[in-house]
């Protein structure tokens, strides 16, 4: 049955993430991420380099998550651990990020699906399609309505609404044809790959493709090279490869069941995104040493790449390999999204028809099917390359609320027991961890007499967390947050001012990082919470 599951929670909601395997849905990443990334306008050859640092960054807000899950002994999601700390307002928006990744994802990976089997039959729906249904929005929608992925969502939808789940064994051969396919990649790549392609300068770039219509401004394939659109090219790639590393959460939220959370949690998100990061180094590496950056494929990368270094059977193969990730990560895409849906509309943050659970199939079949519909019209209208970068906008933000939550709850004083199931902590714990608690609660109680003073900012009156403090490290968070999206707008739209030393853009950017410096200071003078953890950052 769906609702009130004995299990914890996953990040979507649904009672185990076990079911979803970890590779599986970066299988499919790997064919979907290196598309927009690799290609002109962003990184060419220093994708590589764009998914390390994706990893680094994923490495240390999967910390953050496997702290918020020794924090909080309720195994949970970002939405959770966002209602806990700082509240249904900003639950709400968290909630909101999920539901949107997942529906995007459905909807990048349909589109996805479609366009590689498109490219299998010789790209006869997209000609017609593009001859007949343009839509003529450029930067605005895809190119042409897709109708296979619209059918592919919409087919999957219906099934999923009368009770129809992914088959264990299916997704086990699927994953297994997958990893098999993308070892032959790999090796294929670096065997039949030039790194002349790593080193191509800007006239290579201008002879290569100067009867190409795309590629008759000059900025179309950068200034060459390894780096051909500078540092600025390599952070915007990596922003869209953070989402590759998407799926470490429901490693941090098995808390519970881990024999040795403290030691196990953390190697075990810092190995899966190491295999990860594997997997998408290599296929990048390989797919940008077979053809150079500017004429990667938009559609089908990897298949086109080995036909172009003259191994044509070898695309059929890496086109079913794609369609078998493809076709697995579909279903584990889509069956999260009315799960989380259902949970906000039973916290009431939701409309409560969609909290409705169909007596027959036991699942919410109004959230399956509205969700569905949405994730179908996605498909349908956008592009393959505004589809990622719409989920790792979303990713990005829920995560960053996530460390923030961690930093905040580290240093308030009674926030265990805001919530009804962290009070299992207290009815079941140990004497000490009750002692602790009691303690920390009666020290909290009486902080409601403190004053605020200027000193109380620098030098607090107590060692434990008390509300005063508490407010402070909210406040102090809160102008540190707006601080650095202040310096991170500048930085983006003045950078040209700022390298002409332009006096206004400097000052204001040093007034900002003095006032960034100050709110961290504050921060790291309040006192800590004494609740001991199996695990802290």
């Amino acid at each position: 049955a769906f609702p009130a599951s004995p299990g914890p929670r996953s990040a979507d909601g649904s009672a185990s993430c076990q079911s979803w395997p970890r590779f599986s849905s970066a299988s499919w990443r790997v064919e979907v991420v290196p598309r927009p990334v690799s290609r002109k306008d962003q990184a060419g050859p220093s994708i590589v380099l764009c998914f390390f640092i994706a990893a680094v960054s994923s490495v240390l807000a999967g910390l953050c998550y496997a702290e918020f899950g020794a924090r909080v002994p309720k195994a949970g999601s970002a939405y959770l651990y966002s209602y806990v700390t700082v509240g249904e307002i900003w639950a709400f928006t968290t909630g909101w990020n999920l539901i949107l990744s997942y529906m995007i994802g459905t909807a990048s990976v349909a589109r996805a699906w479609s366009s590689t089997f498109d490219h299998i039959i010789g790209g006869h729906i997209s000609t017609f399609f593009r001859n007949h249904t343009a839509l003529h929005l450029e930067n605005v929608l895809a190119e042409y309505p897709d109708f296979f992925a619209l059918f592919l969502v919409l087919l999957l939808t219906g099934l999923l609404s009368f009770g129809v789940s992914e088959s264990a064994l299916v997704n086990k051969i699927f994953t297994a044809v997958n990893l098999l396919v993308l070892s032959f990649v790999i090796v294929a790549g670096f065997v039949k790959g030039d790194v002349k392609y790593w080193n191509l300068s800007e006239e290579d770039c201008q002879n290569r493709s100067q009867n190409l219509l795309e590629f008759r401004h000059k900025d179309s394939c950068g200034e060459g090279g390894f780096v051909p659109f500078g540092f600025e090219g390599v952070l915007s790639g990596a922003a869209t490869c953070f989402y590759a590393f998407v799926g470490f959460d429901c490693i941090a939220t098995t808390g519970e069941e881990a024999r040795n959370p403290q030691r196990s949690i953390p190697i075990s998100i810092i190995i899966s995104l190491l295999i990860c990061f594997v997997a998408y180094f290599g296929v990048s590496a390989s797919l940008t040493l077979m053809v150079p950056y500017f004429l990667v494929d938009k559609e089908s990368p990897l298949p086109d790449a080995f036909k172009a270094v003259g191994w044509e059977p070898a695309r059929y193969v890496v086109a079913i390999g794609s369609l078998c990730a493809l076709s697995t990560s579909l279903l584990g895409s889509m069956f999260p999204m009315p799960r989380v849906i259902y949970a906000m509309a039973e916290d009431g943050l939701l409309f409560r028809f969609l909290f409705r659970v169909h007596n027959r199939t036991k699942t919410p079949l109004v959230a399956t099917v509205v969700s569905g519909i949405i994730a179908a019209l996605m498909a349908f209208l956008f592009e393959l390359k505004d589809l990622v970068n719409l989920m790792s906008i979303g990713t990005l933000l829920a995560y960053s609320l996530v460390a923030t939550c961690v930093l905040i709850l580290r240093y308030q004083p009674e926030l265990l027991r805001a919530s009804k199931d962290l009070e299992m902590l207290e009815m079941n714990g140990s004497e000490e961890e009750k002692m602790t608690i009691n303690s920390t609660v009666g020290d909290s109680q009486n902080a409601f007499q403190e004053k605020f003073s200027c000193r109380s900012l620098v030098f607090p009156s107590k060692d434990i967390p008390t509300h005063l403090s508490g407010r402070i490290v909210y406040i102090s968070t809160t102008v540190v947050a707006v601080t650095i999206t202040a310096l991170c707008g500048i930085l983006a739209h003045e950078w040209e001012a700022l390298q002409k030393g332009s006096v206004g853009w400097v000052v204001a950017c040093v007034l900002l990082l003095g006032i960034l410096l100050a709110g961290t200071a504050v921060i790291w003078r309040q006192p800590e919470s004494k609740t001991r953890l199996t695990f802290k950052v």
